[in-house]
């Protein structure tokens, strides 16, 4: 399976109530398909996946798929704190018609290098299900390291990795150590013009939630060989993205797209709102975005 273009990773909006808001959901979806997506990524950290029951999860999850157009690339956010809801969740991902799904290290436990091999070949022998990894170290507190990966990385079901360490370095060695094995997925926004520079075709992002028509007018500028076009275009999102990996990512995803017009509510708690400095720091990185 070919992972290319920019496949956003979804906020959830929710309405005053604190329940899953449809009609802000498809309006959402249709300004991100009009934007020029190549697919869905529902149910990922983004998505306030560990805020929602079993059955809202699978509500989100049976909304994109039914809103989906035949090749626009589905990958569902199957995870969970434990080996069996990973494998649970993933069938019914299965049973829904989505093509691949999204896998981070179980929350809360840190696992070792070693269980987390045993973790995802459990998953994979259970599920027969093509995943992407995620990689977030900052988040999980624990890194998929090279003893992981390279465990992994000859299962053809293992068909990439959405990175989202920062590291640069850690890209570059992903995309030497694994080429043609393990596709390099750009996860780490603020520098991903050099993952594109480094062979990752894909952008899980989570930032196009909010500036779908910049990112992907970026990937098509990088596609076309305008690098020097794709440079600008970059600079212009840096302070937007950077911002937003400062802290309160998803809740700055969410004041952004109200920013543009397209309101999703707040974040589910504990996640708190923004203060008002931080909102008039984030529209301002926006404002060079907000026409685009």
């Amino acid at each position: 399976m070919k992972l290319q273009g920019v496949m956003p990773a979804l906020v959830t909006p929710f309405d005053a109530a604190g329940k899953i808001d449809f009609a802000a959901f498809e309006k959402l979806l249709t300004n991100l398909r009009e934007a020029g997506v190549s697919g869905w990524v529902p149910c990922g950290s983004s998505g306030e996946y560990n805020f929602m029951s079993d059955e809202e999860r699978d509500s989100v999850l049976k909304f994109v798929k039914d809103f989906a157009k035949p090749g626009e690339i589905l990958i569902a956010g199957t995870n969970a704190p434990s080996t069996a809801g990973v494998i649970a969740n993933t069938l019914r991902a299965k049973e829904m018609g989505y093509d691949a799904v999204l896998l981070a290290t179980p929350f809360y436990t840190k696992p070792t290098q070693a269980e987390l091999i045993q973790h995802f070949q459990t998953v994979l022998d259970a599920t027969d299900m093509p995943i992407v990894l995620y990689s977030y170290p900052d988040k999980d507190g624990i890194e998929l390291g090279w003893e992981v990966l390279d465990a992994l990385a000859d299962d053809p079901r293992i068909i990439g990795i959405k990175e989202s360490s920062g590291s640069l370095q850690r890209a570059i060695g992903i995309a030497t150590r694994y080429k043609d094995r393990i596709q390099l997925v750009s996860g780490s926004d603020d520098i991903a013009l050099d993952f594109m520079f480094w062979g990752a075709d894909a952008w899980i992002c989570g930032p196009a939630n909010c500036m779908a028509r910049a990112v992907c007018d970026l990937d098509r500028s990088y596609r076309s060989g305008d690098l020097d076009k794709a440079r600008e275009q970059m600079a212009t999102l840096y302070t937007a993205m950077n911002i937003l990996e400062s802290g309160k990512f998803v809740q700055k995803l969410k004041y952004g797209c109200e920013i543009q017009g397209m309101p999703v509510g707040e974040c589910r708690a504990p996640l708190g709102p923004l203060t008002d400095q931080e909102k008039a720091d984030f529209r301002a990185a926006m404002e060079p975005i907000l026409n685009w």
